[in-house]
């Protein structure tokens, strides 16, 4: 049985996890936009927008504009993030909170701008892409690790405001994926992560996707406030 076509709406769609999941909800027959900040996304099917996600403007224009052209948002996908990576007593102001309000502060609002017409339609997905680093953290992450510790209280604080409402809320925590970010790792840490991972790769946009394909369905419909691990066993027993 295939689910009913849905609006959805992924933040960072341009590369890597984001662009994934925008190409396999398109795939799903689902109609779908995606956000970007500087490098324009030229994808059949895809709506791109192009938002910076830390400006409280350019997230109501780009739901408003997503609204007009595909209808309500019914699926969010919070995923668009940064880094500022740095050890903490040497890290300035600017990069704490930058990545606070980009990877967190950012899908608050975004929650907060598209959650009223979920409800209305007693529907709605929020799905928020968090990372083993919320858990485990990691030296010179911790903005980034804040950040995304952060979604998971906000997502399970979501889950338990608008369940009665239809609306769901999960939380997906990748670990080692091949994007941009794990491009500029040195060899030799390459090597010793992907030792560290008991299914013994690096993951793949894709199995990030097929999580978001999952959550989003009529039949995650009794999941929510969940935290999905995508990282290879990496994260166990946190």
């Amino acid at each position: 049985m295939t689910d009913t076509p849905r609006t959805v709406l992924a933040t960072g769609g341009s590369r890597g996890i984001g662009l994934a999941c925008a190409r396999a909800f398109a795939a799903g027959g689902h109609r779908v936009a995606v956000t970007f900040s500087s490098t324009p996304v030229d994808e059949p099917g895809v709506l791109a927008v192009k938002c910076d996600v830390s400006d409280p403007d350019q997230i109501d224009s780009a739901v408003t504009t997503v609204e007009e052209q595909l209808g309500p948002v019914e699926v969010l996908l919070a995923n668009a993030g940064i880094t500022r990576d740095g050890l903490l007593v040497r890290m300035a102001d600017a990069d704490f909170t930058d990545v606070l309000d980009t990877n967190l502060t950012a899908t608050w609002r975004l929650a907060k701008r598209t959650l009223p017409q979920m409800m209305k339609a007693r529907w709605g997905r929020v799905i928020t892409v968090s990372s083993v680093g919320a858990y485990v953290g990691a030296p010179g992450q911790s903005n980034y690790a804040a950040s995304k510790a952060g979604l998971i209280g906000l997502t399970r604080s979501i889950a338990r405001e608008y369940g009665p409402r239809g609306v769901t809320a999960n939380v997906i925590a990748p670990g080692p994926i091949e994007t941009d970010m794990l491009a500029t790792m040195p060899e030799d840490r390459r090597e010793a992560m992907t030792a560290s991972i008991p299914v013994g790769r690096i993951g793949d946009p894709d199995d990030v996707a097929a999580a978001a394909l999952f959550l989003a369905s009529e039949a995650a419909g009794f999941v929510t406030g969940a935290v999905l691990p995508v990282d290879g066993g990496i994260g166990m027993g946190h």
